[in-house]
């Protein structure tokens, strides 16, 4: 692997689907990302995501459940750091290329197999996976807007 490709951020992990510039240029000021969490038993909520205040190197990124929307915990992140929680362990993480059906439409997406779960990132919407499981819980971008 080339240890100059942008989507390789250390040894022994994969190719992210994503370059920090890429999440960049795709993530404005005022990005919102809306997500249906659900357990074995049925849905545990939504929750939002908006992005605010961005940069070259990153965002303030506000969180909160729909249900309580004046309850927002607010942090900066930078692209790289988005960047890195795509970076996966290449020893215990098997990548294949599938299409899924969200709610956004039918997707081409990259599926990440991991210790930890298995992760869907949209190769046409750069940032965080379209869905993800973990833990016995399912996490599903409802849509993608902006304020």
């Amino acid at each position: 692997m080339d240890s100059t490709d942008p989507h390789v951020l250390g040894p022994g992990l994969l190719p992210t689907p994503f370059t920090a510039d890429e999440i960049r240029d795709a993530t404005g000021p005022g990005r919102v990302i809306r997500l249906l969490l659900e357990g074995p038993d049925g849905p545990l909520g939504e929750h939002v995501n908006r992005f605010r205040e961005t940069d070259a190197e990153g965002a303030t990124l506000d969180r909160w459940a729909a249900a309580d929307p004046k309850a927002v915990v607010s942090h900066r992140v930078t692209w790289t750091e988005l960047q890195g929680h795509a970076a996966f362990d290449a020893g215990t993480t098997s990548v294949s290329t599938v299409s899924l059906t969200t709610p956004l439409g039918d997707l081409t997406c990259r599926r990440y197999d991991t210790d930890d779960g298995v992760f869907w990132f949209s190769v046409d919407h750069p940032g965080m996976p379209v869905q993800y499981e973990s833990d016995g819980i399912r996490t599903t971008v409802l849509g993608i807007d902006s304020d």
